[in-house]
């Protein structure tokens, strides 16, 4: 998968995590906010990691 897919998918996981956040917290537009939040730390994590990988190649 490339860099950019790799942000995009966990941004769209993340945004699924803060809809189910904030319809639980009665508040969608705050839980979509940080989903979107926490979805670019994992896209950017994924993206690190599949750098370090294709470093040690």
């Amino acid at each position: 998968m490339k860099a950019n897919n790799k942000m995009g998918a966990g941004i769209a996981i993340g945004i699924a995590i803060g809809v189910a956040l904030g319809i639980s917290m009665d508040n969608l537009a705050v839980g979509i906010a940080i989903g979107v939040a926490i979805g670019a730390g994992i896209g950017a994590a994924w993206e690190k990691q599949a750098k370090d990988e294709s470093d040690q190649e």
